[in-house]
């Protein structure tokens, strides 16, 4: 698996955690299952596990021709209650139905709204085929570990396509003096012709002569962004934080085109114990006038892990015999070196 700093892509002006994942915010996990099937099937779920819940949150949007389930209630209350799930279009319910059985059969509450997020991978993936079950949302719950995070052609990101390439699950953390936040995200989106890498025009440069494009309506996917960190943020500052993740996207070429869902959610893990039922609980605030930190971290770290997104995948064969050619890391130093990027 290639990463960016792996090749001497140096995104942005700050440093990352040492994992580079979202996994550097302390508690977080992530776990994955994959179908890969036959000729067909190219898909799976991916999940994003707090190290408490509930905890605060906030989220935005870029575009809204994609789903993000539960945010309603987040938005009101400010909290996030259930872990976050990654999924293809067609298999939200199915996979918002298996967290509830968990979270029932754990007796954590008798009241659930889970968070699970899609974006379209029929072009890959028998995706009418409703191939996700239940028990791969718990196999991917089960998997749920922190340390270093598999990317690429992986869980809920097997089927997906970006900028023209195989795209799928992709992460990245930074530093902010204190505080550290991580970014998982789920590619789907882009033209071709807009991928920004660093700066470099990068699509322009590795049109569809030199690597062969997929010959789908480009600017027609989503991306789903999640963000933590384990500063001491409120709700609204959460939200302020996901939006960023739009600038990042936005520094690799995405526009939030019409029918692509652009959706992010931020939560941070810096106060505890918010699930107390009675009685005043105690929180605490990072000040406004010290966010703009966390606000970079999260640009940066949402456009690095795109780039990790490209670079971890594949070149894939999926149904009807269609394929999506991955990022070709030689093909990428090679224009980043005739810029002067490395």
């Amino acid at each position: 698996m290639t990463r960016a700093r792996e090749l001497g892509i140096r995104i942005g002006e700050l440093e990352p955690g040492p994992l580079d994942a979202i996994t550097d915010v302390g508690g977080v996990r992530v776990g994955h299952e994959t179908l890969w099937e036959g000729d067909e099937v190219r898909t799976g779920v991916t999940v994003v596990v707090p190290p408490e819940l509930p905890c605060f949150a906030g989220a935005d949007r870029l575009n809204g021709n994609g789903e993000l389930t539960g945010l309603e209630w987040l938005r009101e209350s400010g909290l996030l209650t259930s872990q976050i799930g990654l999924t293809n279009t067609y298999s939200v319910g199915v996979v918002h139905d298996a967290i509830v059985a968990v979270r029932v059969r754990e007796g954590t509450d008798l009241w659930h709204l889970p968070v699970v997020g899609e974006t379209y991978d029929g072009f890959l993936n028998d995706i009418q085929g409703m191939h996700v079950r239940a028990e791969h949302l718990e196999a991917a719950l089960a998997a749920a570990a922190d340390g270093p995070v598999e990317e690429g052609c992986v869980g809920s990101g097997t089927g997906m396509i970006c900028h023209g390439f195989k795209g799928g699950i992709g992460t990245a953390s930074r530093r902010a003096g204190d505080w550290t936040v991580g970014v998982l995200v789920q590619a789907n989106h882009g033209r071709r012709s807009r991928l920004t890498i660093d700066g470099v025009p990068l699509g322009r440069e590795l049109g569809p002569e030199r690597i062969p494009a997929p010959g789908i309506p480009e600017g027609a996917g989503s991306i789903i962004v999640a963000a933590a960190t384990d500063a001491p943020l409120l709700p609204h500052q959460c939200e302020r934080l996901a939006r960023r993740a739009a600038l990042g996207i936005g520094r690799t070429g995405g526009a939030g085109e019409n029918s692509s869902g652009d959706l992010a959610l931020c939560f941070s893990t810096g106060n505890r114990a918010l699930g107390a039922a009675e009685g005043v609980v105690g929180v605490s605030m990072l000040p406004n006038e010290a966010i703009d930190p966390l606000f970079y971290a999260t640009i940066e770290a949402t456009e690095e892990a795109i780039v990790n997104a490209l670079l971890a995948a594949e070149t894939t064969t999926g149904r009807a015999g269609r394929v999506v050619h991955r990022l070709d890391p030689d093909a990428l130093v090679e224009v980043m070196r005739r810029y002067g990027r490395l």
